[in-house]
């Protein structure tokens, strides 16, 4: 016999004559040994084989002896030793196996909803009001200055008028006055002309005085601010009407003026530039050679693949897999357009802007990550109301600039919004690839005047355009024109282009746009009206033979009849059309997988090379980024809320479901239940995290080519991602804890949980970063199988047990079961170690399993932030 433990029940046995066994026990006495009498226990095993030792459900054994129903008010587990009280709000009749708690997980649920709706809607009520308040202070702001021009006009008019009645009166008087009058008058009207003089530089002397105390004192309100601001737009719309016919002193004025901000000028020359693709060995452009200056505005035209928009992409160092020769010069100087990439805008040709943000909110995000860091906040918003002013966007910076499936803004405001992207950062250096396209005569006009403000403060502009108005052509100051296999067939003034191609004999026709016309003959869709025979493709030899420069070996046989060519300078041998060498598959795939692999190291040699820093502006440091980064994730969040809702509730549902089907079962400790909670809890919430980072690839691409740090953008959204790492597990326990209801408590499971939350998150980070949407929702799918299938399934193979314990199912699955099992003792221990010895866990290796699931976790998070830096193509 041996003593029976703690919560088992084995009384007395009793002999059965008819069996000849001891009751309950099955044992019988020894043959011929009348003496002996059957006594207690003789086995003590799991629950499966000794259940009949276990003390009842509903009952407790404080002896081994004795069992006692439990009373109202109280519940027993099997294998109890005593009663357990109920908690409140509770019902719990006699003999209760376990009790009822489902109201607390409802109560859990109804304050966790409570919460997060006082919290949105408190946050944005925040956000309403401050964005109300500053909206209101902007009306008085504007209210005043409007206030102050009307009477500046008045006072004006009023001014003339006097001057007009003094004129006529003194040359009414001119008739009869004697000389020495008409000296006197004379000598008047001098001295009230000197007197006005004096007063108006009196006048512009206290302007300037009163400016530059509001520069240097520190404004405080946003009142004051928009006021500076407002005032500041005012005086350059004011110095423009005057600079439209400037006088011999206002020109003077102009160029002794302090106060005029001038940026540093870039100047970019290029000489026999040839971009060669490496793939196909295609010859995208060939030895194009020209300059683009400091305060003009230069068109890029040509018709559909003469290589505009690889010409854009070479001179602001964006191209990958293609090999450039010739020189491209900064300033005179060979230097890395990346080393001036603080103070160079690309304008895409798409419009990748956030759809769930406003205009405003999107053009102070560049404003705040790319102007100088000792810019003052006035100047900043100086800069920021210009912009919008110039570009029309005032009647809708507040409103969304929406996305596919949300209405927002029109296309034309969206574009235009794409350009005051870049113009916030106030460039030396501005690219644009076709801006206009999209957009009518008078939005395409609007945008083109305030960039010629922009080439006002010597700004350099090139841009892509096409199929521009006769009035949008005169507007440019040079022209760039390509024809078909990137070779250039004219380079310079705007007002030049149709005088050159008339030397030619090509001429206009009337009532033609000359930019449509010329596309068209390089199109090849118009013959030339000339008489000397030449063709389209003989316009770019022409243009060389013009400007002296040297012609490709290849075009050698073209200049017959056209004059002698000047074959000195640099000579390549280019790869001729139609000779593409006919590849095996393997070929094909040998030569497609090194093109992929050069394409990467261009990307990782863009991304990883520093270049040094030529720009002289220094911009916010990562923390302020940070900060920059986590108000606009919160402000996207909180506009995604009803996503955030649906997410909740189908938690809250799988919790539900899952605690009624599976409850906790005393034999396997809640194994099944924990690991159904495991595949639910990860899939949900990897399907929720892959939309963190597969929506916005190409902002983000866009906002790390300029200079933003990706640092800063990865940590904030995973910080703001914490928020619904923290909520979804009570959300899910708060159902499936309650309708399960296991012996270890809810904040164990919570812990586990948590950690389990933030692994699987980091996974997802990792799958959004290196896969497209669909694959990456499909991998994360069957990677949560089979490391499930892996984690639960039995194995003598030590590679298989290797391969199970880097499995992030099989930590959580055993952190959950040691945190059950921990609370079953006395008759359970059997039942304990030998579960736990079938599955390989160790009762004191649940601390080492929380460490597991947050090093997976923080390890994934490092791993998709690598991918971030070397994946992401240069956009």
């Amino acid at each position: 016999m041996i003593p029976c433990p703690l919560g088992s029940y084995c009384p007395m046995a009793t002999f059965n004559v008819n069996t000849g066994l001891c009751d309950p026990y099955l044992y019988q006495l020894p043959p011929g040994k009348a003496d002996h009498t059957c006594g207690g226990a003789n086995i003590w095993a799991d629950v499966s084989r000794g259940g009949s030792m276990f003390c009842s459900a509903g009952l407790f054994c404080p002896t081994n002896t004795k069992q006692i129903p439990c009373t109202t008010g109280h519940f027993c587990r099997q294998g109890s030793t005593a009663e357990t009280r109920c908690f409140k709000l509770t019902t719990c009749d006699s003999n209760t196996t376990r009790q009822n708690i489902t109201e607390y997980g409802l109560m859990l649920i109804v304050g966790i909803s409570v919460l997060l709706f006082v919290f949105y809607n408190c946050y944005e009520k925040v956000i309403n009001m401050r964005e109300r308040r500053y909206a209101k202070s902007r009306e008085v702001a504007v209210k005043s200055i409007q206030q102050r021009v009307q009477a500046r006009a008045r006072w004006r008019s009023a001014t003339d008028a006097i001057k007009k009645a003094t004129c006529s009166f003194s040359f009414s008087r001119r008739t009869i006055v004697l000389p020495n009058e008409q000296s006197e008058a004379t000598s008047e009207r001098k001295e009230v002309e000197a007197t006005k003089k004096t007063e108006e530089r009196s006048e512009a002397a206290e302007n300037k005085d009163n400016n530059k105390k509001i520069k240097t004192r520190l404004l405080r309100g946003d009142t004051q601010i928009f006021k500076y601001a407002y005032s500041q737009l005012e005086k350059e719309k004011a110095q423009q009407q005057h600079n439209a016919e400037p006088t011999f002193s206002e020109v003077i004025t102009m160029m002794i003026d302090d106060d005029a901000r001038k940026r540093p000028p870039i100047e970019i020359s290029f000489k026999y530039l040839t971009v060669t693709l490496k793939q196909k060995k295609k010859c995208l452009l060939r030895s194009v050679t020209g300059e683009i200056r400091p305060g003009r505005i230069t068109a890029l035209m040509g018709p559909s693949g003469a290589g505009k928009t690889t010409l854009l992409s070479a001179l602001a160092g964006k191209t990958v897999g293609c090999l450039i020769s010739g020189l491209i010069l900064i300033n005179g100087k060979v230097e890395s357009v990346r080393s001036y990439k603080k103070i160079v805008g690309f304008v895409p040709q798409d419009d990748v802007v956030h759809g769930n943000l406003t205009v405003e909110e999107n053009i102070w995000f560049s404003a705040n990550c790319r102007l100088s860091a000792d810019l003052p906040k006035a100047d900043k918003v100086l800069v920021v109301e210009r912009v919008i002013e110039s570009l029309g966007l005032q009647p809708v910076r507040d409103s969304l600039v929406g996305t596919i499936e949300k209405r927002g803004i029109s296309g034309g405001q969206r574009k235009r919004v794409n350009v005051g992207l870049e113009l916030v950062m106030e460039p030396s250096l501005l690219f644009l690839d076709e801006p206009t396209s999209g957009l009518d005569s008078s939005s395409s006009q609007l945008l083109l005047r305030a960039l010629k403000r922009e080439a006002a403060e010597g700004v350099n502009i090139c841009m892509v355009v096409h199929q521009p108005s006769y009035a949008l052509f005169q507007t440019f100051d040079d022209l760039i024109l390509l024809a078909k296999g990137g070779l250039t067939a004219y380079h310079g003034e705007v007002r030049d282009v149709e005088e050159y191609f008339a030397h030619l004999g090509i001429n206009v026709p009337e009532r033609i746009n000359p930019p449509d016309y010329f596309i068209d003959v390089l199109e090849g869709m118009v013959k030339p009206s000339t008489s000397s025979g030449l063709t389209y493709e003989e316009l770019p030899l022409r243009w060389m033979l013009h400007k002296g420069y040297p012609v490709p070996a290849d075009m050698h046989k073209s200049v017959s009849g056209v004059g002698e060519p000047d074959y000195s300078g640099n000579q390549e041998n280019y790869p001729a059309s139609g000779t593409e060498q006919q590849l095996s598959f393997f070929g094909e795939f040998w030569q497609n997988f090194k093109y992929n692999v050069e394409a990467q190291c261009d990307v990782l040699k863009n991304n990883f090379l520093k270049s040094k820093d030529l720009s002289g502006r220094r911009t916010p440091w990562i923390l302020l980024q940070y900060r920059h980064f986590l108000g606009r994730m919160a402000k996207q969040r909180l506009r995604e809320a009803r996503i955030q809702v649906i997410d909740y509730l189908i938690l809250l549902l799988a919790g539900a479901c899952l605690g009624l089907i599976t409850k906790a079962s005393d034999e396997s400790f809640g194994g099944p239940g924990y690991t159904y909670t495991i595949i639910a809890t990860s899939l949900l919430c990897k399907i929720s995290a892959l939309r963190t980072f597969s929506l916005d690839k190409l902002q983000y691409q866009r906002e790390r080519a300029s200079g933003i740090s990706s640092l800063a953008h990865f940590i904030a959204k995973d910080t703001i991602d914490h928020f619904s790492t923290l909520i979804k597990p009570l959300v899910y326990l708060s159902m499936f804890y309650f309708f399960s209801n296991p012996r270890s408590l809810f904040l164990d499971n919570y812990i586990v949980l948590l950690c389990l939350v933030y692994c699987v998150t980091g996974i997802a980070y990792a799958l959004a970063i290196f896969l497209e949407p669909g694959p990456s929702q499909l991998c994360s799918v069957l990677l949560l199988v089979v490391l499930t299938l892996l984690s639960t399934q039995p194995t003598n193979s030590q590679v298989m047990k290797t391969l199970t314990r880097l499995c992030y199912p099989r930590w959580a699955l055993e952190a959950f079961i040691v945190s059950n099992a921990k609370r079953y003792y006395g008759v359970w221990l059997i039942q304990r170690c030998g579960a736990l010895m079938r599955t390989g866990y160790n009762l004191h290796e649940w601390y080492r399993c929380i460490y597991f699931l947050v090093g997976a976790g923080a390890a994934c998070r490092i791993l998709a932030f690598i991918g971030m830096l070397t994946l992401g193509k240069k956009y």
